[in-house]
């Protein structure tokens, strides 16, 4: 990858994207971007252990792959009839060219093949780049957590209703037709 590549962040826009499963593997490749996106990041026990949960399909992890290199990484949550986003990252250098995107679209189609009538999640309030992904995909806020992050940053909580419903899955389809399901 050229120098060039990597300051305008568009490392092999080209390539295609492929998602799958989060394995034990994965996670030393994870920190990496886990260490440079959240000041906080969880540890590799905590993968671990959500893992563990997703073999018991209470979550669902992915993990995204462009020219073999981890990219990116998601993670939901299920909770009686509703999704919860745990995490959405992406590698600096894949920033903007549509791994977020994937993945959210990927996990979408998770919840609704579980069943779930609507998904959620915490936004950081300054992270106005993810917010804006997360309105695309219909999530609207709908209340501030207070010092949620770090005890320090606020979150905006958003939910997107009614995901079982045909007109969400066209949404998806149009976002992100390479992960539209039947």
């Amino acid at each position: 990858m050229s120098v060039l590549s990597r300051l305008l962040g568009r490392a092999g826009d080209g390539a295609a994207l492929v998602v799958e499963p989060m394995r034990r593997r994965d996670l030393a490749a994870i920190q990496v971007i886990e260490q440079v996106a959240y000041p906080k990041p969880w540890s590799i026990t905590v993968f671990q252990s959500e893992i563990e949960m997703a073999r018991r399909g209470e979550r669902a992890y992915l993990v995204a792959r462009r020219d073999g290199e981890l990219v990116g990484y998601a993670g939901l949550m299920f909770v009686v009839g509703d999704a919860h986003v745990t995490n959405i990252a992406s590698a600096p250098a894949h920033h903007r060219n549509g791994v977020a995107t994937r993945l959210l679209a990927e996990l979408a189609w998770e919840a609704i093949a579980r069943g779930c009538q609507a998904m959620t999640l915490e936004v950081r309030v300054s992270n106005v780049g993810a917010q804006a992904l997360y309105r695309k995909f219909g999530f609207a806020p709908v209340g501030i957590r207070q010092k949620y992050y770090e005890n320090i940053e606020d979150a905006i909580v958003m939910w997107c209703h009614d995901i079982a419903e045909p007109a969400y899955r066209d949404r998806l389809a149009d976002l992100c037709p390479e992960a539209a399901r039947g």
